[in-house]
This record gives C-alpha cells, sequence and structure tokens, in this order.
C-alpha cells in the first residue's frame, strides 16, 4: 500500500510503515479495516485521529472521522512498534471508485504525531441487492 507524509520534511514522533485494508476492495454496505502499522518514538498517553475520506479526483469536502486513540490502541502507546485498527462502515450508497485518506493523528497535548494520505478503493459490488 502506498502510504505518504503530507510533509515530506517533517519529522514526526510516529512513523507509519504500512497501511492493510480489510476487505480489499472495500464493499459497499460492509464493515471495512484499516489496520496501520507505526513506530512511535515517544510514549503515548492519549490522542485524536482524524480520518479525511474523499473521493479521488472528484471536489468536495472530505467526510470526516474523528476517533479517540483508545478506540483504536491499546493505552498508553509505548515506545517501539504499535498497530492501529480502525473499522468503518459505509452506505450501500457509496459509488464504487478509489478514495483517498488523510489521516491527522495528534496526542493529548494536541502535538502532531503524524499526517499521511494513502488511497483505497471501493468495489462495485454491494452487501445490498438491487430490487
Amino acid at each position: 500500500m502506498l502510504v505518504s507524509s503530507t510533509d515530506k520534511g517533517a519529522n514526526y514522533v510516529v512513523r507509519v510503515n504500512g497501511v492493510e485494508i480489510l476487505p480489499n476492495p472495500v464493499v459497499r454496505g460492509e464493515p471495512f479495516t484499516f489496520k496501520i502499522a507505526a513506530y512511535t518514538g515517544e510514549p503515548i498517553l492519549s490522542g485524536d485521529l482524524v480520518y479525511e475520506i474523499s473521493f479521488a479526483g472528484i471536489e468536495g469536502p472530505p467526510v470526516v472521522f474523528h476517533h479517540d486513540l483508545s478506540e483504536e490502541a491499546p493505552l498508553p502507546v509505548p515506545v517501539g512498534d504499535f498497530l492501529l485498527t480502525h473499522t468503518e462502515l459505509l452506505p450501500p450508497v457509496t459509488p464504487p471508485g478509489t478514495y483517498n485518506v488523510k489521516l491527522t493523528f495528534k496526542n493529548q497535548n494536541d502535538k502532531l504525531l503524524t499526517c499521511i494520505t494513502f488511497p483505497f478503493r471501493i468495489g462495485a459490488k454491494s452487501s445490498v441487492s438491487a430490487i
């Protein structure tokens, strides 16, 4: 999975090593999970994650999901490797295609720990049958 830092010159405390998306492609109307493998150079007591999801190539505001770190990883996060697990459900009417995710991760002091982008795909298949 291609993961990019939103600021190539930044020296973030959290380094993302990879993103796994299950299922891939995502099925409309069914839960999907982002598993984000990362490393932190300092302990994280708490924090917030903001996922901004936008349709690739289409102008318009992204869909924004706010989550507490405690929903996605055991706290506190010690120095070293850790895994963020984020599960979401998009409506069955979500158009198929390629989407971009911008993930912003801040700690309890509002310090930016990392900011990345990565694509994911929603398949044409839906869990809801046409009537």
